[in-house]
């Protein structure tokens, strides 16, 4: 170490952090660049240290498998993130990635435009005719459920069970998970490969154009792909498909409900829809950190991290960081000068993030031109799930 100073400590689960981390991280941004998370693990607090990091060759997302058996057990579960491609790192994320993209490209999502409009309207008639909804089993799930469906070549009948399995999943996607979530998980991962492993294999007779297919034939044409990774990326590829999406949705209307202002510009002017999508991925990131495996010594603010640690890039503090953004707690539906890293960055870049904009654009563009949008009752936040989600977010709409 070059400095002796104590780091502060920050605890993810204190339930004041829990409802509004954004105080926590100025204090913590504040201090310097580097808190202390769990044993051998460091947050970086400061954009241009979590932009810079994203892109340094001495951060890997491969991870010993004893770090996963330590967070998930031995299952399963511990077997499927070591697989995927958020966990790998080249030549095999380069290889994984390659082959995923194809289902997430702009050309073939913007050929699914009309077809997220004409869902989001059949999904807001029920709650119009009804005059109120709970945004998130009503609009803010089955919306990009059903969307990345239909890329991936997921039958609809199917639908509900994957995406619950998935969901379980999502919450292993933490430091520690709790025993009950273990076995959740486990079963999830389970479940899922006989799944999908059976539609697979029914797609080798019944090629389509979606992402099944496209695995098929690059394993027919001798890419080097097993068939547990095309099950496991499969499996990752459809989670990562939609629950980004989802809290999205879910916190940036819940956004617009706590600041009318706002809401009041959207319907002012609809050009604004997308900045307001940035903005609101930027105001309450759904992910609010990544973990990088430190493979050689890294110096950050004066401090020289050890290979063999963590560090975990704080994406929700370096949203806020006053050194980059003005005003960065003012939500803002048009700002212009918006380069959050809500998405992450470098090699492992979201590869759902034009998907999740365009969805995004979509329901708020559709949410802004309702005459009445309004709190109908509170929200209620998730407090079993590693991103920022909500369990409840119910609502009063009418055309009128």
């Amino acid at each position: 170490m070059t400095t002796s100073a104590l780091a502060p400590r920050f605890d993810a689960l204190d339930p004041n952090v829990v409802e509004d981390p954004y105080p926590e991280y100025a204090r913590l941004r504040a201090a310097g660049p580097l808190c202390r998370l769990g044993p051998g693990s460091w947050g970086v607090t400061r954009f241009a240290d979590v932009t810079n990091l994203q892109h340094d060759p001495r951060l890997g997302s491969e991870f010993p498998a004893g770090y996963h058996e330590i967070s998930v057990g031995d299952g399963p579960a511990s077997a499927f993130f070591q697989r995927v491609m958020l966990y790998r790192d080249p030549p095999d994320h380069i290889r994984l990635r390659r082959l995923m993209s194809g289902a997430f490209t702009p050309a073939v999502v913007r050929r699914l435009r009309s077809h997220i409009e004409d869902l989001v309207d059949e999904l807001l008639a029920p709650a119009l005719a009804a005059g109120r909804m709970d945004l998130v089993p009503e609009l803010a799930y089955p919306l990009p459920v059903r969307v990345v469906c239909r890329l991936m070549g997921i039958p609809p009948e199917s639908t509900e069970d994957v995406r619950h399995h998935a969901t379980n999943i999502g919450r292993a996607f933490t430091a520690v998970v709790p025993e009950q979530a273990r076995t959740e998980a486990d079963e999830a991962v389970s479940w899922l490969r006989e799944h999908l492993g059976a539609l697979l294999e029914q797609r080798r007779s019944h090629r389509g154009d979606d992402l099944l297919s496209r695995l098929l034939d690059a394993e027919e044409s001798g890419d080097n792909l097993s068939a547990d990774e095309i099950v496991d990326n499969t499996v990752f590829s459809f989670f990562a498909g939609f629950e980004t999406t989802v809290h999205m949705i879910t916190t940036g209307t819940a956004a617009l409900l706590a600041h009318p202002d706002q809401l009041a510009r959207l319907r002012a002017d609809p050009s604004l829809v997308t900045t307001a999508v940035d903005e609101f991925l930027r105001w309450d990131a759904p992910i609010q950190g990544t973990a990088r495996y430190v493979r050689e010594p890294i110096e950050i603010g004066g401090r020289t991290i050890r290979r063999g640690r963590v560090l975990v890039l704080m994406i929700g503090s370096a949203n806020h960081d006053e050194r980059r953004f003005a005003q960065p707690d003012r939500l803002d539906v048009g700002r212009q000068d918006n380069p959050h890293v809500a998405f992450g960055g470098g090699a492992h870049l979201c590869l759902g993030a034009f998907l999740a904009r365009m969805e995004g654009a979509v329901v708020f563009d559709r949410l802004a031109r309702l005459a009445v949008l309004e709190p109908d009752g509170p929200t209620v936040r998730e407090p079993n799930t590693p991103f920022r989600a909500y369990a409840s977010v119910p609502v009063r709409i009418g055309d009128r």
